[in-house]
């Protein structure tokens, strides 16, 4: 099976993990950070805002399965794009909304995706969410991967929305 990865940020990473486990044609998802200045940032850096990592969840897929612009169409649905720095009641850089490019072709249809979704009007606010160039992608700790999985109710400000 050949796969294609997609790196996305959008509030906390569990929520936003959560959902994307479920989408048919995800193969594999890993929480953690990335687009910061530090080396082998670990949480109680993150958490502070200066290190400049958003918490971000690194998502294998098949695009025979599941297209690029259909993973982005779940990203537009899962997390409110229309609010800087937050989600939910999660503030901070590092609950940022981002879409992390792997190529060309990602970064074009990331841009599209962006002024459709402004279009829709489903939104009543623009989209602010950046499209940035993928680096490295630090995984986070081992207590925060599947985190929902092992804490069942536990905090969460993602649901996917009409």
């Amino acid at each position: 099976m050949k796969t294609e990865t997609a790196t996305l940020a959008g509030g906390c990473f569990w929520g936003m993990e959560e959902i994307l486990r479920s989408i048919k044609g995800v193969s594999k998802t890993v929480v953690g950070y990335t687009g910061g200045k530090v080396e082998n940032p670990k949480y109680e850096i993150v958490k502070l805002g200066t290190s400049n990592h958003a918490e971000s969840v690194e998502i294998e897929f098949d695009p025979a399965v599941l297209s690029y612009s259909e993973v982005l169409g779940y990203f537009f649905r899962m997390h409110d794009p229309t609010t800087v720095n937050q989600q939910g009641n999660d503030k901070g850089t590092q609950y940022r909304s981002v879409i992390f490019y792997h190529s060309p072709e990602q970064k074009r249809v990331a841009e599209e995706m962006i002024e459709r979704t402004n279009s829709s009007k489903k939104w009543p606010k623009p989209i602010v969410t950046q499209v940035l160039p993928a680096t490295k992608f630090y995984p986070a700790e081992e207590y925060h991967q599947d985190y929902l999985q092992k804490n069942p109710g536990g905090y969460t400000c993602h649901w996917l929305r009409n």
